[in-house]
């Protein structure tokens, strides 16, 4: 937050607030959060300011809600006061309803424009339904930030294609960021067994899931024989075995100058953190950093003061800040 607080969604439900001084750290819960579905992958996910947060204290939330055999994903906005959420909105509900608690992808993100993009996965057992514009199943939605439809959206004029998709064809993208120095937005995606990807994310494009991908089933069966096919996009790096990326953050901080230009990913397994970046020959590469801390890396982000914020989940969940000494 502006004032340097950080705000940490709990997938039971709970939004907590960590407040630090030099002599303490407090952590204190944040009433007024949504009912979720606390099942599976399903809970409060992903949190995020209002561009204009200093002058509104609008923040978004995006969380799995309904009954165990009825479920979607939705965003909502709330207007933080103190420690209390009001004046709350419907921004995006998901459609088709699912049966499954998996895949929900929700991730948000404010471009540069204002609109926001929010990721929807494709909840595990319709993944088919990624390829077709019908629906909101593997996809990259973008709305404007009171949920409306922003009139350049690609397929706004499409005879059955659903107004607010960006983008299709993706499997469950749980990181998705802005690049503020090439102006492209990237996000990754969980694969199956093997096949995760990290992708730049245009409007329009399909990126090929189910028809294309690196990866297998989890049983070991062929999802499909091509990893590449006429009009489907390919992604800039993927991962085989799969290292299953759970967040992302670009850096462009001042505390390590050595990293500007950089995006990193968290990692749940075996539990780091990649830097991807390019060489002076323009490849991409990969650093493997911070494996001492050998557990599940849930999420990244570069604080204001340029520093890293690394969240681990499970039980035992901290919060972890990376600085000079």
């Amino acid at each position: 937050m502006p004032n340097g607080d950080i705000l940490i969604t709990e997938l039971s439900g709970k939004l907590k607030i960590l407040k630090e001084s030099s002599t303490e750290t407090e952590i204190l819960n944040i009433t007024g959060t949504p009912k979720v579905l606390f099942r599976g992958q399903g809970g409060l996910s992903d949190i995020i300011l209002h561009p204009d947060f200093r002058e509104n204290h609008l923040i978004y939330l995006s969380f799995s809600s309904g009954e165990k055999n009825n479920n979607t994903l939705r965003v909502m906005r709330f207007r933080l006061d103190g420690l209390s959420l009001g004046d709350k909105k419907l921004i995006f509900e998901a459609q088709p309803f699912r049966r499954t608690s998996n895949h929900y992808g929700a991730r948000l993100l404010f471009i540069e424009d204002g609109s926001l993009l929010i990721s929807s996965g494709d909840g595990f057992n319709y993944r088919e339904k990624a390829q077709f514009l019908d629906n909101h199943y593997g996809k990259i939605l973008r709305v404007n930030d009171d949920g409306s439809i922003p009139d350049d959206n690609p397929f706004v004029n499409k005879e059955n294609a659903l107004p607010e998709i960006w983008s299709y064809g993706h499997r469950n993208p749980q990181g998705l960021i802005y690049n503020s120095q090439n102006k492209h937005v990237y996000i990754h995606e969980h694969g199956p067994r093997g096949g995760d990807e990290l992708n730049k994310i245009e409007p329009s494009l399909n990126y090929g899931w189910p028809a294309i991908t690196y990866g297998i089933d989890y049983n070991g069966s062929i999802i499909s024989p091509f990893t590449v096919k006429e009009g489907m996009e390919q992604p800039i790096k993927y991962w085989v075995p799969s290292i299953a990326p759970s967040d992302m953050t670009f850096y462009n901080g001042n505390m390590f100058p050595m990293w500007n230009g950089s995006i990193f990913i968290s990692a749940l397994v075996p539990g780091d953190v990649r830097r991807i970046f390019t060489d002076n020959n323009n490849e991409i590469k990969e650093e493997v950093i911070f494996d001492e801390i050998s557990e599940r890396v849930r999420s990244i982000k570069m604080a204001p003061d340029g520093s890293l914020l690394l969240l681990t989940d499970g039980p035992n969940g901290k919060v972890i800040r990376i600085e000079k000494d």
